[in-house]
């Protein structure tokens, strides 16, 4: 109740903080991956809260989007404001447009969890600059459609790591430390000292966020797609 999000919320929606936070409890009590950690929430709740957890939880791009939705609605903003999409990018009108809007807007959901996450801090330096921060797949966004909004499939990196990550020359090992490529590490270029501050990274571990910690799995994922490299 005492959670600065939640009492903004309370406030769009016009609502006590006590009602919405109970809410958010009883879908907590819905969430299996809260469960194992033994966060069990209200025991008696709506059945609306279930059918609204069963309609998303198969679908989370709908689920951001919807939910942006809604808030722009609320607060009497443009979703594409809420979104921070500059408007001259997109298509005047038509299904080409809203195609783009909805892949903006989830993108825009997905990065202000991952970096919430984290505390606007990248996970591998510590770097606090937001404009230099990239909400980064681990398994990426085309590969695999039911991962693009998984928080846990997300990791805050500063982005020259971002595009290292992404092109395979670094990964992850199964201790969750920081590696690069053998071929990278040899390139002559490293001789530069400029990109050797990348290399001097090696070994470090993942500075983990207290929720929506990266899945080991995707991780382990990640490894194997570059396997060979490694």
């Amino acid at each position: 109740m005492r959670n600065p999000k939640i009492i903004e919320l309370a406030k769009t929606l016009g609502r006590t903080t006590g009602s919405v936070a109970y809410k958010l409890v009883n879908f907590a009590r819905l969430d299996p991956k809260l469960q194992v950690r033994g966060i069990k929430g209200m025991q008696h709740g709506a059945k609306g809260e279930i059918e609204i957890w069963r309609e998303f939880d198969d679908d989370p791009e709908a689920l951001a989007f919807e939910s942006e939705r809604m808030v722009a609605m609320f607060t009497g903003q443009k979703l594409e404001e809420i979104a921070e999409i500059d408007e001259r990018e997109l298509p005047m009108e038509g299904l080409e447009r809203e195609r783009m809007v909805r892949v903006r807007v989830n993108q825009h959901f997905f990065r202000a969890a991952v970096l919430a996450a984290y505390d606007y801090k990248c996970c591998i330096t510590g770097m606090a600059v937001p404009e230099l921060l990239v909400a980064s797949h681990i398994v990426p966004w085309a590969k695999d459609p039911k991962q693009r909004m998984n928080p846990r499939n997300g990791l805050c990196l500063n982005a020259l790591h971002d595009r290292a990550f992404d092109r395979g020359l670094m990964s992850f090992d199964q201790d969750e430390r920081l590696c690069f490529s053998k071929t990278f590490k040899i390139h002559e270029s490293f001789r530069n000292e400029g990109l050797s501050w990348l290399l001097k990274f090696e070994g470090t571990q993942i500075l983990l966020p207290k929720k929506f910690k990266p899945d080991r799995e995707l991780l382990a994922q990640h490894r194997q797609r570059f396997g060979s490299r490694f």
